[in-house]
């Protein structure tokens, strides 16, 4: 029999220092400055916020194997709220009823944590045991060995830490070792302690997240309920610092989360820190996109419009235009000299007979806006977010002539992204030229990339090593797909 022990004594080792936090970083910013606004103003955000909190319901016990749920219908109740006539026989593989009781339980616990957060409770053993009784209110038994290892059905003891072993076995048949009950206590107790040093030492909000939540896994303190408590404790501690709760989907449980945790179980936790950042980033790209005003009272929107308008009156807001400005002119600046760069080395060994060019639109030229404004709405309409038009925008070619009337162009587009006019996209499009005929034909290649979003109220050089890993991503799928057509 094959044994890995999961569980250590509890700290807080270097190789957390050493984490990345960039994916969340690069777009966090803009997020933090219209947050107020949308708490304030957007009826959008407020059921953005509930449809969240519904999703972590339905998918927590998902992959924590408990029930199984039609996706179809998973989109209903999200949409719609836990009602019992939306869901049908077949739709789950438990009786609707109990469903139904496990969904409501686990809303009750996620909207328990939005509600600890706003009364600033801290995290205590105390918490997190109610947040247990929560979550399994409805869960009578846990999965347990006799003591000849068969598996077994136990009374689930609720709101305590675990009385007995409980040490799973993977398909391979490993034994995967957890605290042992007699040290459970203590254990939690150093994860507390260890939790208020790293909010003191003011650790990133997504490193301290996915720490705690790897700490408490390989402590594993309950009979059974460990997955659901965990994913709301690092979520709570997410909302504390303005981000989203964790969410697990189905379809990453095995892929992504799971692999991440064993990678963190060996020393490595980039993996970890990693998904949870994709995931903030997910739910920050979406908000972004939300209008910051409904549109059901005239007399609201008004007033919202003339707070606006008097702002954009205002020196502060001239002030910050400027800034906004320098930004737009800087990331143009990082794109063309990186695209410059690759035009030399493209150019080494050809002569006349293929020209290599680029081409470009400043965001300070006026004369320049109106181009590929078709192209970036159908790009932004592609990746589903708004593309707001009134502010500037600049843009690059890089173009290959063949020198025979066929030519290829990449288009990379510097544009903002959503309602918040500090988040900048950096799209890409390929389109082909031919001209060997008196109509000609233009076409676009689709290239499926999705555009490289940053927030620009921070300092854009930081960001300048991911801007051109994008572009080197761009340049390799486009090249690629020029070099198959030739």
């Amino acid at each position: 029999m094959k044994v890995a022990r999961i569980w250590k004594p509890v700290s807080f080792e270097e190789s957390w220092n050493r984490v990345e936090t960039d994916v969340v970083d690069e777009i966090a910013p803009s997020w933090f400055v219209r947050r107020k606004v949308l708490v304030d103003n957007s009826e959008e955000f407020a059921l953005f916020i509930q449809k969240l909190k519904r999703r972590h319901a339905i998918e927590t016990g998902i992959v924590e194997r408990m029930y199984d749920l039609d996706k179809g219908v998973t989109e209903t109740l999200i949409n719609e709220g836990f009602i019992s006539s939306l869901v049908s026989h077949g739709d789950s593989n438990i009786e609707k009823g109990k469903l139904l009781d496990h969904l409501k339980d686990h809303l009750e616990a996620i909207d328990f944590v939005f509600d600890i957060v706003r009364e600033n409770r801290p995290l205590t053993k105390g918490f997190i045991n109610e947040l247990h009784q929560l979550v399994t209110r409805n869960q009578e038994f846990a999965e347990g060995r006799d003591q000849f290892g068969n598996k077994t059905k136990i009374p689930l003891i609720k709101g305590r830490f675990k009385e007995r072993e409980n040490n799973p076995t993977r398909e391979d048949g490993t034994v995967i070792l957890y605290c042992p009950p007699e040290q459970v206590e203590s254990e939690m107790d150093n994860l507390f302690k260890i939790y208020n040093q790293l909010l003191e030492a003011k650790i990133h909000p997504l490193v301290i997240s996915a720490w705690v939540h790897h700490a408490f896994t390989t402590i594993h303190p309950y009979q059974d309920g460990n997955g659901r408590v965990v994913r709301l404790i690092a979520s709570l501690i997410l909302i504390k610092f303005d981000y989203f709760p964790i969410t697990v989907l189905r379809e990453e449980a095995k892929e992504k989360y799971i692999l991440a945790l064993e990678e963190a179980d060996k020393g490595m936790p980039q993996k970890l820190v990693t998904y949870f950042s994709e995931i903030q980033r997910k739910n920050i790209e979406e908000v972004l996109n939300i209008k910051e005003v409904s549109s059901t009272s005239l007399n609201e929107v008004t007033k919202f419009l003339k707070r606006k308008l008097k702002a954009k009156l205002s020196e502060k807001q001239d002030a910050y235009e400027l800034m906004l400005q320098n930004k737009r002119l800087a990331l143009f600046n990082i794109c063309s000299e990186y695209l410059n760069l690759y035009k030399g080395i493209l150019e080494e060994g050809f002569d006349d007979s293929m020209q290599f060019y680029i081409g470009s639109g400043r965001p300070d030229d006026q004369t320049s806006q109106h181009y590929y404004h078709q192209q970036i709405v159908a790009y932004a309409s592609q990746h589903n977010y708004y593309f707001n038009r009134l502010l500037p925008k600049s843009y690059l070619i890089f173009g290959i002539d063949f020198m025979s009337n066929r030519k290829y162009e990449l288009g990379i587009s510097i544009h903002h992204y959503g309602y918040d006019d500090s988040t900048i996209a950096i799209g890409a499009f390929l389109e082909y030229k031919d001209n060997r005929t008196d109509i000609g034909t233009d076409s676009i290649i689709p290239l499926f990339l999705k555009p490289h979003i940053i927030s620009v109220t921070d300092d854009v050089k930081s960001k300048e090593i991911n801007i051109k890993l994008h572009l080197e991503n761009v340049l390799t799928v486009a090249m690629a797909q020029i070099a198959s057509e030739i």
